[in-house]
């Protein structure tokens, strides 16, 4: 079964175009017209393993915050669609990602009852000219879009790059190991009540 989604979403303020593989290699083409943000979502896609493609064009000219947030609702939008009904899924993921003198926990749960739990402090205002408080809109949107319970923890780290970078590996690899097939559980959905 091809677990694939592609989706457009288009406001006043932003234009969307995403499509994604689940079960991809990591490939990404990514054109939000904001670099790091482009960085960050290169490095998830290579870590989680699922193909990516976005084309994004936002009110840059206002700042940088519709466009990243609604990246993020567009994500969590297709990741929750190629997922379907999560039959066959692991459904919890985790990891623990160095970088540099950074290390971030993420944590993650397909539960269909999306939550963000964000323990991330930056030390710096800005990474180049993108808000760090934007990391946590992003990934409040992504989580809430995906239908998914997110845990992303700074456990140790001073330069704002590397944490922001060690939060999206993290999310990452812990999605990753989420959405991978269980064979020892088959057709059946990972939950005692039969559906998530």
């Amino acid at each position: 079964m091809s677990r694939t989604a592609s989706l457009t979403r288009t406001t006043s303020e932003t234009d969307i175009r995403l499509s994604l593989d689940l079960d991809g290699t990591g490939r990404a083409e990514i054109a939000t017209g904001i670099g790091f943000l482009d960085h960050m979502l290169t490095a998830f896609a290579r870590h989680s393993l699922i193909d990516v493609s976005v084309q994004a064009v936002g009110d840059l000219h206002v700042d940088y915050h519709h466009t990243t947030e609604d990246v993020g609702i567009v994500l969590g939008r297709a990741i929750n669609q190629a997922i379907a009904d999560k039959r066959g899924i692991r459904r919890f993921g985790h990891a623990v990602v160095p970088m540099d003198e950074a290390l971030v926990e993420a944590a993650v749960d397909f539960s269909g009852r999306p939550f963000l739990a964000w323990d991330v402090a930056f030390r710096q205002p800005k990474i180049g000219t993108m808000d760090t408080e934007l990391f946590e809109e992003f990934f409040r949107a992504f989580a809430f879009n995906a239908l998914i319970n997110l845990h992303i923890t700074l456990k140790a780290g001073t330069n704002a790059h590397h944490v922001a970078e060690a939060c999206f590996k993290a999310t990452a690899r812990a999605v990753r190991a989420a959405v991978e097939m269980d064979p020892r559980v088959g057709d059946a959905v990972p939950s005692t009540k039969g559906a998530l």
